[in-house]
């Protein structure tokens, strides 16, 4: 084999998988078809539930350094400022959730933090090479090149975006509906005028939905910005004339835009793969699943299908791999409720469709039910997201959850007494005795010891796996 795995895409999808594959001394590639790295903001908002997998990688400092937390929203009408909301209530973390509010980072300057990180390991980005087809046999899959290189890998993954050439090489349905009636156009640009302490949406007193949001960049000096597109307004290259146009109408002319970045025209374009996986290749990210921008979801749901596939790919074992698509695909479809339920309302002019609920975070995707989780009972089951706890051992040394569940492998935790309690590394590590996982009252963290009992084996990705 010229390689284990073959990632097509280098987006934050490609990126996780590749650096999870990578730190696990998987031999593993990745193309993209693109001759520059993307520069712009798209996909910049960041759940909670991803930051903890950013963590696992070693890539939060970095992310949280460069990124910002929410803020406020200011609300002109006419001209005047007339009030703040907040998308998010502001939550305090917790012992099982550290980072309960998410955070904001234009997508180039996610991706290459990710790319940083996977550099780390001695793996980069091969630009300008294009998948341009691929067999497979029981063996492994045989991929042509742009460059005209033949490559032999183990396996093949799609994480090429929403036009994915592998799906369509496959044959796989993109199930769904595009409505072609809404068009948005979003962008990158400056806006002389505007406090970058806050968000700001223009509109009229008359319509205070139907108006124009500008969001601040964290580390650059530009606003992403939305506006509905009517109709005839459909060239990118001139929107920025007829942006500022309409932005004059609603502000009264008080902001100057300047240095479209970027842009885009979006068109609700909601789909789903009818599967994830055809053989010895896989769909990942917006290849698998396309989303609405509303509820920030379709970054953070393809950054966790490469948290889940990356470590089944490493161990290679047939029910891992065949866990992957119902895993992930009834997550991508839960996901795509959500962020369709939201855009429902900026449709309908609902007051509250900039509100973001708990059901955006993520942190409740789990995998109850699944081929990998066994029934069980209690607060916390098999397929659960493994909570954080700030915890002392006994020799009185501090120690977090995650830290301990940090890196490529999985994680025994043994509550109780005696030299067998405390935690391994699995399946390389040794126990740890004598060290009792205990919180400062001095009993083990009570959403483990009252729903499992003594044993508790946590998945590589941080889900329960089995209890005893």
């Amino acid at each position: 084999m010229d390689t284990r795995v073959l990632i097509a895409g280098a987006g934050p999808t490609g990126l996780t998988l590749a650096i999870e594959l990578a730190r696990r001394d998987v031999p593993v590639r990745i193309i993209d078809k693109a001759e520059a790295y993307f520069v712009g903001s798209r996909g910049d908002g960041m759940q909670p539930r991803t930051l903890e997998v950013f963590e696992d990688i070693g890539v939060l400092d970095a992310v949280l350094a460069a990124g910002m937390a929410p803020v406020p929203m200011k609300i002109h009408l006419g001209g005047a400022v007339v009030g703040e909301r907040m998308m998010f209530d502001p939550v305090e973390p917790t012992p099982s959730t550290p980072y309960p509010t998410g955070w904001f980072l234009g997508q180039s300057q996610t991706e290459g933090i990710l790319r940083d990180r996977l550099a780390e390991f001695g793996v980069r980005v091969e630009l300008n090479t294009a998948l341009t087809g691929f067999e497979q046999d029981p063996d492994g899959v045989t991929a042509t090149l742009s460059t005209g290189e033949t490559v032999r890998a183990a396996y093949l993954v799609g994480a090429d975006g929403g036009k994915s050439f592998v799906r369509k090489a496959l044959g796989i349905a993109f199930e769904g509906t595009t409505d072609e009636s809404i068009r948005m156009l979003l962008g990158d640009v400056r806006a002389d005028g505007l406090d970058r302490a806050y968000g700001h949406w223009f509109a009229t007193p008359d319509e205070p939905m139907n108006g124009m949001m500008f969001s601040p960049l964290p580390g650059t000096p530009h606003f992403q910005f939305g506006a509905s597109l009517g109709d005839g307004e459909t060239d990118v290259e001139t929107a920025l004339p007829a942006v500022q146009a309409r932005l004059d109408v609603l502000s009264g002319g008080t902001v100057k835009l300047s240095d479209l970045a970027w842009s885009t025209v979006w068109r609700p374009n909601v789909r789903l793969a009818e599967r994830f996986r055809d053989g010895r290749v896989f769909l990942a990210g917006d290849a698998a699943h396309v989303h609405p921008p509303t509820g920030g979801q379709g970054l953070n749901t393809g950054v966790q299908d490469g948290y889940n596939l990356g470590w089944k790919l490493a161990d290679g074992a047939p029910e891992l791999l065949d866990s992957y698509e119902p895993e992930r695909r009834a997550v991508a479809a839960r996901v795509l409720g959500v962020s369709t339920a939201l855009l429902q309302k900026y449709v309908d002019g609902d007051e509250d469709a900039h509100r973001r609920g708990e059901d955006t975070q993520q942190l409740d995707v789990g995998y109850r039910g699944g081929p990998l989780s066994p029934p069980g009972t209690g607060e916390l089951r098999p397929g659960d997201r493994a909570p954080d706890a700030p915890l002392v051992d006994a020799n009185g040394k501090r120690v977090r959850l995650f830290e301990l569940f940090r890196g490529p492998h999985s994680t025994e935790l043994v509550f109780g007494e005696g030299e067998t309690s405390g935690y391994r590394i699995l399946p390389a590590g040794s126990v740890a005795t004598g060290t009792d996982l205990v919180d400062d009252g001095g009993h083990a963290y009570a959403a483990y010891e009252a729903s499992a009992g003594r044993r508790v084996l946590i998945r590589p990705d941080g889900y329960v796996w089995s209890m005893s």
